[in-house]
């Protein structure tokens, strides 16, 4: 099993998407995706989308949202893969030159007509919605089989209590 992430980075109606066409090999040859990457050892997955966007973008994100979690079993033919799906409008740098493929910014509505994977073009309109999804996705020779989700709803379903930082009770 693999962690990952994948973030999706906006700004003033645009996208940040990667063009993967620099890598030998590279599984996602000639697909758009979002920026992201695998979570190393001891990394959250917020540490680990803030280190994948800088390394393949050179920006720093400052304020990740996390939308959902989708699942993709033997994804890559080998590994069932996990991925944590933000979104980011804050960032500060410059844009790099990625050693993953071309990055461009696309103007949101033209996202969906870029050469995806076929289930993102079912997830994207997810991370537009106010709902935590967890999806999974079943490819096989790279075509998508099936897909299912649950969505979740961001309020919570219990009473809050409230904050005791600096007043911990009394012991008895």
């Amino acid at each position: 099993m693999k962690l990952g992430t994948l973030c999706y980075v906006r700004q003033a109606g645009k996208t940040l998407m990667l063009h993967r066409v620099k890598k030998e090999n590279d599984f996602h040859e000639g697909k758009w995706n979002g920026l992201g990457g695998k979570v190393e050892l001891g990394e959250t997955p917020e540490e680990c989308v803030v280190r994948e966007v800088r390394e393949e973008s050179g920006l720093t994100i400052l304020t990740p949202v996390l939308h959902g979690i989708l699942t993709f079993p033997s994804f890559d033919e080998v590994d069932d893969w996990y991925v944590f799906v933000y979104t980011a409008h804050e960032f500060r740098g410059d844009l790099i030159d990625s050693p993953e493929g071309t990055l461009t910014w696309i103007e949101d509505q033209a996202v969906m007509g870029l050469n995806l994977w076929e289930g993102d073009r079912i997830f994207l309109p997810w991370i537009d919605q106010d709902r935590f999804f967890s999806g999974k996705f079943t490819y096989c020779d790279g075509r998508l089989q099936s897909h299912a989700v649950t969505f979740h709803p961001f309020t919570l379903n219990f009473p809050l209590a409230q904050s005791t930082y600096g007043e911990m009770p009394a012991a008895a």
